[in-house]
C-alpha cells in the first residue's frame, strides 16, 4: 500500500496530455511525464485493501507486486520499486504504455472511486529506472551450453529470450523482418510507443548476450531441418498473424487493406523506408473507413489523423458498450465492458455501431465506396448468443477511397516452419501445447499469441516468461525461473 488515507486524500490523476493540435503534427507519444510529487502521490492512493486483486489472474497475468512498488514509490525509494517491478515484468516501459490496464479494473477502489493509476506509476518507475542508469545488461554467471532459438522476436519472444539468456542459456533470436520487436516495432503507432522505447530493451539484451538474427524467415531462409540440427530447444513465438478477412463483394479492389499492413508501413515510413507511389498505403486527402472498433482500429484511426484524411469513419458491427458496467453480469473485478475513448477518439473521427458491410464498390478496379446496412442484436431464449438482424430499409453508402479492415486475427501461420516442425493445433488454430507450453514435437515449445491467441501485450510476456520456465526446466531437469503467478492460460 501507500498512504493509508491516501486515496482520500488525493483524487486519481493521470498525466497532461499533449494537445490534439500539437500532437497531430508529429508522431511523438500522447502522454507527457509526471512530476515526482504527482507519481508519489498517486501511488500514495494505493489502500490498504487486505487482497489485492489488481496483481491476481483477473488483475494482471505477470502477477506484478504492485501493491509493494506502489508503496515503495510513495516512500520515494524508486530504484528499490524498480527491483520488484522487474521481478515480474521483463518490459514495464512497453506494458506502462500499451496495456489497457486490467489491473485499474480489478483495483479494489474501483469497487466505488476511481482505481489507482497504476499503468502511469509503472512507466514512471521504468522511465527513472533508465534515467538514472539502473537498468543495465544482467549476463549469466556462466553458461549451460544449451542452445535455444527463438522464433519471432515480439513481446512473448523477447520476454522467453531474456529469461533463457539470464538462465544460462545460448539464445538465438530469429526475426523475418528486418527489425527486432514484432508488433512493438511495427504495428503499433510510434505516438503510443516511440521506437526508441523498443531499440534502447533490445540493445541491453545483445550485451546480456543474446543473438539477433533480422530478416531471417525460418522454413525459407534458414531451413527448418537445419534449426533442429542446430539447437537443443525451439521456442515459436511468431504471433497470431493470420488476420479475419471480409468476405463481401469488393473485396479484391484497390484499396482495400488490413489494418495490419497499412499500419506496419507507416511504421517503416516514420522510421526512413520509401515506397513507390503503387505500394504506398496512405490515408493523406482521402475519406477512410476503418471497420473494427478495438485497439487496432483506434491504432489506424490516430495514423490516419496524421497522415492528413479528409474524414475518418470507424464501424463496428457489435453494439455501442454501456457507459457503466452492469454490477449483474460484468461485476468487479472482472474487465468493465464499457464504452471508451483513447486518444485518437479525442482527435476526431466518427464512430457508429450495430454496422454490418454489404459490398464494396468501384470503377477501374479502384475503390470507391462502402455500402453497409444498420442491425438489431435480439436476445436469444436461454441465454444464448444474440442474434443479429438487419434493420430494413436502413442500407446507405460511404465515399471512401480507403478501408483498412481492423477486425482481428484468428491465428498463427500454420504453414512454413509449424507444418514442416508437425506441430498440433487446437480447435481455435492456434498451436497446442501442455502445461510446460512443450507442442507435440519433442524439444520444441510455443509462447505468447501464436500458443494462446490474438490477445494483450501483457499476456504474451507472461507467456513468454511461462514458456522460458518450460524450456529450463526440460533442458536442465529443474529450473530456478520464477512462476508466473497471475497468468491463466487459454482464452483471449
Amino acid at each position: 500500500m501507500g498512504k493509508t488515507t491516501g486515496f482520500m486524500e488525493w483524487e486519481r490523476e493521470l498525466p497532461d496530455k499533449r494537445s490534439v493540435a500539437d500532437r497531430l503534427a508529429d508522431w511523438r507519444e500522447v502522454y507527457a511525464n509526471w512530476s515526482e510529487h504527482q507519481a508519489r502521490s498517486q501511488a500514495g492512493r494505493c489502500m490498504d485493501c487486505g487482497v489485492p486483486f489488481c496483481n491476481s489472474s483477473m488483475g494482471c497475468p505477470l502477477g506484478n507486486l504492485i501493491p509493494d512498488w506502489n508503496d515503495l514509490v510513495y516512500s520515494g525509494d524508486w530504484e528499490a520499486a524498480l527491483s520488484e517491478l522487474h521481478a515480474t515484468n521483463n518490459f514495464p516501459e512497453f506494458t506502462g504504455r500499451v496495456c489497457p490496464a486490467p489491473c485499474e479494473a480489478a483495483c479494489t477502489l474501483n469497487i466505488n472511486q476511481d482505481p489507482v493509476a497504476i499503468e502511469m506509476i509503472e512507466k514512471s518507475i521504468s522511465e527513472r529506472g533508465w534515467e538514472e542508469g539502473w537498468i543495465k545488461p544482467e549476463p549469466p554467471s556462466q553458461r549451460s551450453g544449451k542452445k535455444v532459438a527463438i522464433i519471432g522476436s515480439g513481446p512473448a519472444g523477447l520476454a522467453a529470450a531474456q529469461q533463457l539468456n539470464r538462465a544460462g542459456h545460448l539464445v538465438t533470436v530469429f526475426e523475418r523482418d528486418e527489425v527486432i520487436g514484432g508488433l512493438l516495432t511495427l504495428g503499433i503507432p510510434h505516438f503510443k510507443l516511440e521506437k526508441t522505447v523498443v531499440s534502447r530493451r533490445v540493445k541491453q539484451m545483445e550485451d546480456e548476450g543474446v543473438e539477433f538474427r533480422t530478416s531471417t524467415w525460418v522454413g525459407r531462409d534458414y531451413p527448418t531441418d537445419q534449426l533442429k540440427a542446430d539447437f537443443h530447444a525451439i521456442v515459436l513465438c511468431g504471433g497470431a498473424t493470420v488476420p479475419r478477412d471480409l468476405p463481401v463483394p469488393g473485396r479484391e479492389l484497390d484499396g482495400v487493406h488490413f489494418a495490419m499492413d497499412y499500419l506496419k508501413q507507416s511504421n517503416r515510413r516514420n522510421q526512413g523506408a520509401e515506397f513507390g507511389p503503387d505500394d504506398t498505403i496512405t490515408a493523406e486527402a482521402k475519406n477512410v473507413v476503418i471497420l473494427g472498433g478495438g485497439d487496432t482500429g483506434a491504432d489506424c484511426l490516430g495514423t490516419s489523423h496524421r497522415q492528413g484524411a479528409l474524414e475518418t469513419w470507424q464501424y463496428e458491427l457489435l453494439p455501442i458498450p454501456p457507459t457503466e458496467r452492469d454490477n449483474d453480469t460484468n461485476p468487479w473485478p472482472q474487465w468493465p465492458m464499457t464504452f471508451r475513448t483513447s486518444s485518437a477518439h479525442e482527435e476526431g473521427g466518427i464512430r457508429d455501431y450495430d454496422i454490418l458491410t454489404k459490398r464494396l464498390n468501384g470503377e477501374n478496379g479502384k475503390l470507391k465506396s462502402l455500402t453497409a446496412v444498420r442491425v438489431n442484436w435480439e436476445p436469444v431464449a436461454n441465454g444464448g448468443r444474440p442474434k443479429m438482424v438487419e434493420v430494413p430499409d436502413s442500407e446507405f453508402t460511404v465515399e471512401t477511397e480507403l478501408i483498412l479492415l481492423a477486425m482481428g486475427f484468428l491465428h498463427g501461420e500454420q504453414g512454413g516452419l509449424l507444418s514442416e516442425l508437425g506441430v498440433g493445433f487446437d480447435e481455435r488454430g492456434n498451436v497446442a501445447t501442455d502445461s510446460n507450453f512443450m507442442t507435440s514435437v519433442d524439444g520444441v515449445f510455443a509462447g505468447g499469441d501464436m500458443q494462446r491467441g490474438q490477445s494483450l501485450v501483457v499476456h504474451a510476456i507472461a507467456g513468454g516468461r511461462r514458456t522460458a520456465r518450460g524450456v529450463d526446466a526440460w533442458i536442465m531437469g529443474q529450473t530456478l525461473l520464477p512462476r508466473v503467478t497471475g497468468y491463466v492460460r487459454g482464452g483471449v
